[in-house]
């Protein structure tokens, strides 16, 4: 499974603006420099963000964007299927019921399943507040004299 860039580049997006969230609405052209992302990428991004109500915006002179909930509200896993489609390692994955003719024959099927169930797992348990607490602790002991 690889994320494409869509996927990465939103989250780096929403933890932008989480890292800023006292800061108000921020503008595209901001989170674009700090994350050295393309505004016109990010332009791209924010429709399928906005879709599901997961950012506030703003117009204007003061315009911008902001995290409709907290941080700790938002899971990798929610994020990457919003901006991916599927985090399935495999197409026949992508329905509930699986659709595919070949499913009761299939003897690689619960390989794929799962595979599926620790990827999901895994980034359905981390948060955005979570990658931003690790950050701090990464960069607490990192001082020069």
């Amino acid at each position: 499974m690889k994320i494409s860039t869509k996927g990465r580049y939103a989250l780096r997006m929403l933890l932008d603006l989480a890292e800023h969230k006292n800061d108000g609405y921020i503008a595209l052209k901001d989170i674009a420099a700090r994350q050295n992302i393309s505004k016109k990428y990010l332009e791209q991004i924010i429709p399928v963000l906005n879709k599901s109500d997961i950012l506030n915006a703003n117009r204007g002179y003061q315009g911008g964007y902001k995290l409709a909930k907290s941080p700790e509200k938002y899971t990798v896993g929610d994020i990457l299927r919003l901006t991916e489609g599927s985090i399935a390692p495999v197409a026949c994955l992508d329905h509930n019921p699986i659709e595919c003719d070949r499913c009761d024959d299939c003897i690689t099927l619960p390989i794929w399943k799962g595979l599926h169930k620790v990827i999901s797992d895994y980034l359905d348990s981390v948060t955005l507040q979570d990658i931003l607490d690790n950050k701090k602790e990464l960069y607490a002991n990192d001082y020069v004299i």
